[in-house]
This record gives C-alpha cells, sequence and structure tokens, in this order.
C-alpha cells in the first residue's frame, strides 16, 4: 500500500514510539510505519519477529480506524 499516513499521522506514531513502554504496542507501531514506507507484510515479520497474519492485522485494523489497540 505505502503512504496512506499524512505527515502529521508519521510525527505523531513516532513521538508515540519513543514514549511507549508496552513492547507489543511499539511493535504494532513500527510496523505502520514500515508499511507506510512501502515494506511488505512478510519484510516487517521477518524484522520485528512477528507472525505474519499479526502484522497485517494490526496494520490493517489502524488504517480502518486510526487507532493501535493491542491486546497483551
Amino acid at each position: 500500500m505505502g503512504n496512506f499516513l499524512t505527515s502529521e499521522e508519521r510525527r505523531e506514531l513516532g513521538k508515540r514510539h519513543r514514549k511507549e513502554k508496552n513492547c507489543h504496542t511499539a511493535d504494532c507501531i513500527k510496523a505502520v510505519l514500515m508499511y507506510d514506507n512501502g515494506w511488505s507484510f512478510t519484510e516487517i515479520s521477518r524484522v520485528l519477529l512477528l507472525d505474519e497474519e499479526i502484522v497485517s492485522k494490526h496494520v490493517l485494523e489502524y488504517v480502518g480506524s486510526k487507532k493501535l489497540e493491542i491486546k497483551t
């Protein structure tokens, strides 16, 4: 997909990532940012050591709702 975030959304996600204490939420933020930069779900899952289905779920949920809802 790539480039679905506005520059403001990218900045806000970057700020949130730097402050985030929960590693699951931080990984979700990284996945969204990586996908926005053109990475595939497969590439993201390999780098973050997550299941490809989890990566796609996080990204698609964010794209649909603009919220990061991580259940740990």
